[in-house]
């Protein structure tokens, strides 16, 4: 990685107060490191709000900063003096009785926590009282694959991952092998896992991020002998997290009335069932002879025992799922009773967007839209979720294995509502029929107009070698800034080239008219350029706009994987 990278392998120091760079073994580069310093709209700011002159600003002075400035009007006095313990602290290592205001270095500091300061509320605060169908959920697919469609291992540690991670839909694909449930992903070389060892994994981590409920989907190829013993271990392992309602529902309970519960969502046993019976029945009224008779019996208490077995698993299942009667346009318009499941490839939904957009957004009113990868995804890549979001589809899955663009899009909406895997879709798409939202409308009025401001970077030189992004001098880092929704907000910026410095200062500002803000996310990518080759990658993250505070903020960056850097983060 880096510039000219044919030369021969060099070597660089960080002297004192200034980084040193050996080209060729003889010639020395040096770079002084840059200190860095607050941004003169933060210096005017503490001077706003503390007494002219004054290099100290009180509790009582940040916490109307607080309120005025970065519109967190709720903050106390005592959040106002926490914060000042937890900064002098740091900064100082000085107990919290010993100084109880900032100073502008201190401010700075403060500014640039993210955990103190970061873009997002960090707590659920969404209303989380409405039928389960209101909601976007963070959802996985083939949850059990450590990598790709085809060859990869089946195993418990990316369910494990997924949980921790605030997933709230695990998907498992069964199939019988002989006696054993084994979870895989059938007609491939994938190596299996046992189903048993799936289910306890979800019950030991279900809930380590997020006390709401996860959905377990079962892609069930079990004979009826099977999906007996599937319920059982089922409830064995389960218990009384499980939840099941006594009959079909009507209407999908709240995610807050199902804290820490777990539901099965699948297709109800194959109804033939139903017509072996009938047949069994036709048979006690033809004449046996005694021989048959023993036999017969044991037959007869052996289908009972299986049709209860059946039974049993049909009454576990919660979220009813199914391919429909008829076609897919037909199933979208239909009007039942029951609410259920329909899944759609990703391929299926955009064919049907085209010409039934406003159906989909009725359909998912009430019941729920799965939408999953299509199967030439060997690589475990995906796909674009907003057009899934557009239409109101709650159960976007992803292959939560591997990473890219479309991957940082799925973390950016769910980290809204503090990261609980369950978002609540806009009023647009649950409102009555007469108002409702039309995807493919273009021409629609700017709701809001975001303004972004770029400050500057830090924490790569923290994080990272001195030679990570070029051999012979500091890096020369830019940021891309888009915006991801619906067709009319798409949009992208980017900052000038500030070269051959760490800690790099932009000081941009960026609008962006939005006709849809509440479907809106803000995607940032910082690279580093590089003349001869593929600019470096030097971190991204992204933010759902509705949940983005006002002011001041530091913006922590992630890697390409989603994984959070230690230091690197930006003040916007």
């Amino acid at each position: 990685m880096g510039k000219e990278k044919e030369r021969e392998k060099k070597s660089s120091s960080l002297e004192s107060g200034s980084y040193n760079y050996k080209m060729f073994s003889f010639f020395n580069r040096k770079f002084k490191i840059n200190e860095v310093e607050p941004p003169s709209d933060v210096n005017k700011a503490f001077s706003l709000f503390t007494d002219d002159g004054s290099t100290h600003m009180t509790a009582e002075q940040l916490r109307r900063f607080m309120s005025v400035h970065q519109c967190e009007v709720s903050t106390r006095l005592e959040d106002a003096q926490n914060i000042i313990e937890q900064v002098v602290n740091r900064r100082h290592h000085i107990t919290k009785f010993a100084r109880h205001t900032l100073n502008i270095e201190d401010f700075f500091y403060f500014l640039l926590s993210d955990d103190l300061n970061g873009p997002i509320r960090t707590q659920v605060h969404h209303d989380m009282s409405a039928p389960l169908s209101h909601y976007f959920i963070y959802t996985g697919h083939n949850s059990y694959l450590t990598g790709n469609q085809l060859s990869s291992d089946c195993s418990e540690v990316p369910i494990i991952k997924a949980l921790q991670n605030g997933v709230r839909v695990i998907e498992l694909d069964l199939w019988p092998s002989k006696d054993e449930i084994l979870v895989l992903h059938g007609r491939t070389l994938t190596t299996p896992v046992s189903f048993i060892q799936c289910l306890t994994s979800i019950k030991e981590y279900a809930f380590v991020s997020s006390p709401y409920p996860v959905i377990i989907t079962l892609e069930d190829h079990l004979t009826p002998e099977l999906q007996a013993k599937a319920a059982d271990m089922i409830t064995q392992t389960f218990e009384t997290m499980l939840y099941y309602p006594e009959s079909d529902l009507t209407e999908f309970p709240s995610p807050e009335s199902l804290k820490y519960r777990i539901m099965i969502s699948t297709k109800p046993p194959k109804e033939y069932l139903e017509v072996r019976s009938k047949d069994a029945s036709e048979d006690e009224s033809s004449p046996k002879d005694d021989s048959d008779a023993s036999e017969s019996d044991q037959e007869d208490e052996d289908f009972k025992s299986l049709q209860a077995g059946v039974s049993g698993y049909k009454r576990l299942i919660t979220i009813h799922a199914g391919k429909p009667k008829g076609s897919l346009k037909t199933a979208l318009k239909e009007v039942t009773d029951q609410v259920r499941r329909l899944s759609l490839s990703e391929h299926q939904l955009e064919k049907l967007a085209s010409s039934h957009g406003l159906d989909i957004v009725r359909f998912t009113q009430r019941n729920i839209l799965r939408v999953y990868p299509k199967g030439t995804r060997f690589t475990s890549s995906n796909y674009k979720p907003t057009i899934g979001w557009m239409h109101g589809a709650q159960m976007v899955a992803f292959n939560m294995q591997g990473y890219g663009k479309s991957l940082w899009l799925m973390h950016g909406m769910f980290r809204a509502n503090g990261g609980c895997g369950y978002v609540i879709k806009p009023d647009i798409l649950t409102r009555s029929a007469d108002e409702l939202f039309d995807p493919k409308a273009t021409l629609l009025p700017v709701q809001k107009t975001l303004k972004v401001k770029i400050y500057m970077g830090d924490g790569w030189r923290l994080d990272f070698k001195h030679t990570h992004f070029d051999a012979y001098s500091p890096p020369d880092f830019y940021t891309k800034i888009f915006i991801v929704g619906v067709p009319a907000d798409e949009a992208k910026k980017k900052t000038k080239i500030i070269e051959d410095d760490w800690c790099p200062v932009w000081d941009e500002e960026f609008s962006f008219p939005l006709t849809v803000p509440e479907l809106a996310l803000l995607r940032i990518e910082v690279r580093e350029y590089d003349m001869s080759e593929k600019d470096d990658f030097g971190g991204q993250t992204c933010l759902p706009v509705p949940e983005l505070r006002t002011g001041f903020r530091s913006v922590p960056l992630h890697d390409k994987k989603g994984v959070k850097h230690k230091n690197v983060r930006l003040l916007m």
